[in-house]
C-alpha cells in the first residue's frame, strides 16, 4: 500500500531545471542561476553561482554533495554546506549533461559539453577527454561503473572506463537521439527519440529494439530497479515496456496513471520498490504501484509542468519541480 505526505512546499520563482538528493538534503537547480538546499524538516540555503547557470544536477559519490553542471562551461562539484569544487572548464560550451557511479569500487563522474566528455576518479583528477561525432544528449554508466554510453545524432556510443583506448563502439540507428537508459543487468540500452519513439539494442548481439505509438516526445524515462519495466513519459499515462517473458518486442506495455487526457512529463522509478512516480503538464505528481496497480495523487501545483522529479537513494522522499518554480518534497511510505 502507497502513502505519501508532503514535507515540504514551496516557490523558487524559477523554472525548476532539476531536483536531486544528497543524503537527506535536496538541491533543486533553478534557472535563475541558484541552487537552493532543502532539508526534509524544510530547512533552506541558497547558493547563487557565479559560474552559470546550473543545466543539470546529480549526487556525487560521495553522499554529501552534488554535481553541477553550468551554462558557462563549469563542472562542479558542490557540497551540502556550500564549498564548489572545480572539476573542469569547457570554454564557450554548455555542460548539459552530468551522471556518476556512487560503488564502493567506482566513484566515477562523467560531464558532456557539446561532443565531448570529461570523465574524473574518485581523487576528483581527469581520468580521460572522449569525443563524438556530434553533440551528445545523454549519458549513462552501467549498475557497475565499468562502462559509460552517450547518446547522439544517429545512435549512441559506449566506452569501458577503465580501457587505455578512447575509441567507442558505436550503436547505429538514423535519427536524433534525445535522451538514454542503461538496463541494471547491463545488458540493453535504450534511447529516446526526436521521432516520437524509442530505441534500444541488446548489447550481446547489437539487435535492435524499436517501440513507437507515443502521441508526443518522450522526454523522461527510467527503468525499474530490477529492470524488469521500462517507464517513460510521452502519453497521458504512463507507458511501462515489459522487459521480461520475451519483451519488450511482440508485447503490449502496461499504462498507469492517466487522467483528463493531461500528458505524462517526468517519470521516477523507486530504488527499493516497483514502485513509478510520475509528474504531470498540469503539476501533479502521482504513484503507483505496479504490481497492484494502486494510483495515488500525492501532490498538486497550479503553477506549471513538472520539469523534475528524483526520490532519495533510500526511497523514503521524493522531490518534483515545475516551470513556474513550484518546488516540493514528499515522504513515501510503502507498506507491503
Amino acid at each position: 500500500m502507497l502513502e505519501a505526505e508532503t514535507l515540504y512546499s514551496g516557490r523558487t520563482d524559477a523554472f525548476v531545471v532539476a531536483c536531486d538528493f544528497a543524503g537527506e538534503i535536496c538541491a533543486f537547480a533553478g534557472g535563475d542561476g541558484a541552487l537552493r538546499f532543502v532539508s526534509p524538516g524544510g530547512r533552506q540555503a541558497v547558493i547563487e553561482l557565479t559560474e552559470g547557470m546550473p543545466l543539470c544536477l546529480a549526487p556525487d559519490d560521495t553522499g554529501r554533495g552534488f554535481l553541477v553542471g553550468t551554462d558557462l562551461g563549469h563542472f562542479l562539484d558542490v557540497s551540502t554546506d556550500a564549498a564548489i569544487a572545480h572539476l573542469q572548464t569547457f570554454p564557450r560550451r554548455w555542460v548539459e549533461h552530468v551522471a556518476c557511479h556512487t560503488g564502493r569500487s567506482s566513484g566515477v563522474s562523467a560531464c558532456a559539453a557539446g561532443k565531448q566528455i570529461a570523465v574524473i576518479g574518485q581523487n576528483r583528477k581527469l581520468l580521460k577527454r572522449l569525443a563524438t561525432d556530434f553533440t551528445i544528449t545523454g549519458l549513462a554508466f552501467d549498475a557497475k561503473g565499468k562502462r559509460l554510453a552517450a547518446s547522439h545524432y544517429n545512435g549512441i556510443s559506449l566506452w569501458y572506463v577503465g580501457a587505455q583506448s578512447e575509441a567507442a563502439r558505436v550503436y547505429s540507428w538514423k535519427g536524433s537521439h534525445i535522451a538514454i537508459a542503461f538496463h541494471p543487468g547491463g545488458e540493453a540500452i535504450v534511447t529516446s527519440m526526436q521521432e516520437n519513439a524509442l530505441h534500444g539494442w541488446w548489447l550481446p548481439d547489437g539487435a535492435h529494439m524499436q517501440m513507437t505509438g507515443y502521441p508526443t516526445k518522450i522526454e523522461s524515462l527510467a527503468f525499474s530497479r530490477t529492470g524488469k519495466w521500462l517507464a517513460t513519459s510521452g502519453a497521458d499515462t504512463a507507458v511501462l515496456w515489459p522487459f521480461f517473458g520475451g519483451g519488450p518486442m511482440g508485447r503490449a506495455p502496461l499504462e498507469l496513471g492517466g487522467a483528463q487526457n493531461i500528458p505524462v512529463t517526468r517519470v521516477a522509478m523507486h530504488p527499493r520498490h516497483d514502485c513509478l512516480a510520475m509528474g504531470f503538464a498540469d503539476g501533479r505528481v502521482s504513484l503507483a504501484d505496479i504490481d497492484t496497480r494502486q494510483v495515488i495523487e500525492s501532490a498538486a501545483s497550479a503553477n506549471g509542468a513538472v520539469t523534475a522529479l528524483s526520490f532519495s537513494a533510500d526511497g523514503r522522499h521524493l522531490a518534483f519541480g515545475t516551470e513556474l518554480g513550484d518546488a516540493g518534497i514528499l515522504q513515501v511510505r510503502i507498506n507491503p
